[in-house]
């Protein structure tokens, strides 16, 4: 287990105690980057229809049932088990609202003691466009979603889903190489490649740095 703060620590002590407001300042201070994961893995056949703050109320019920369990056995730093928590949510929506649709579709990519909804390259592509404020700017940005979303496609899975962590998540060095399982020299090596090619991804599609949002 990756060392969390002493302030997260004596947070969690006075969770462990019942101390609610504890717990919920813990899972506040880590909201925005779970909001992050979120919309980033949300399908987008269920964006409008699901909301990333009721995602994350409903992984708050989770997190309350199961701190007992989870300080009794910390196999992974606290932000790391939100995340868990958060991504076993996300993965029952989207089973119970698309069923074999989700499957049919790729969703879900097995890392990380089970199989979490993956950081799909039209979500990375969206997230890379911004939006656009015109018909004419959405003219350009869907070419450009396009070609990005292919180029992104033809990296290899793992990199781009360090690329999703490190650049789209913010996560650590430390926190990929323990979501992904491997060692932190590989996570590195890896992000570094990823960041090479996606350069290069936005270098060669024509207009990239003129479109609306970049």
């Amino acid at each position: 287990m990756t060392d969390d703060s002493a302030d997260t620590a004596e947070l969690l002590e006075r969770a462990r105690q019942g101390d609610q407001q504890a717990l919920g300042n813990l899972f506040a201070r880590h909201q925005d980057r779970l909001r992050r994961m979120v919309q980033l893995r949300l399908d987008r056949r269920l964006q409008g229809r699901i909301d990333p703050s009721d995602v994350l109320q409903e992984t708050y019920f989770e997190v309350c049932k199961g701190l007992a369990e989870y300080l009794r056995n910390p196999s992974m730093p606290f932000f790391l088990w939100l995340r868990w928590l958060t991504g076993k949510k996300l993965q029952f929506l989207h089973r119970h609202h698309l069923g074999t649709r989700m499957r049919d579709a790729g969703r879900e990519v097995s890392l990380y003691r089970g199989a979490w909804p993956q950081a799909s390259s039209v979500s990375l592509a969206a997230q890379l466009l911004g939006r656009s404020t015109s018909p004419s700017q959405a003219a350009v940005r869907a070419e450009l979603q396009i070609r990005i979303q292919e180029a992104l496609n033809s990296m290899d899975p793992i990199d781009r889903e360090v690329l999703a962590l490190r650049h789209f998540e913010q996560l650590s060095n430390a926190e990929t190489a323990a979501v992904l399982e491997i060692g932190e020299a590989a996570a590195s090596n890896r992000f570094v490649r990823a960041l090479k090619r996606l350069r290069k991804i936005l270098l060669d599609a024509p207009g990239f740095f003129e479109a609306p949002g970049v």
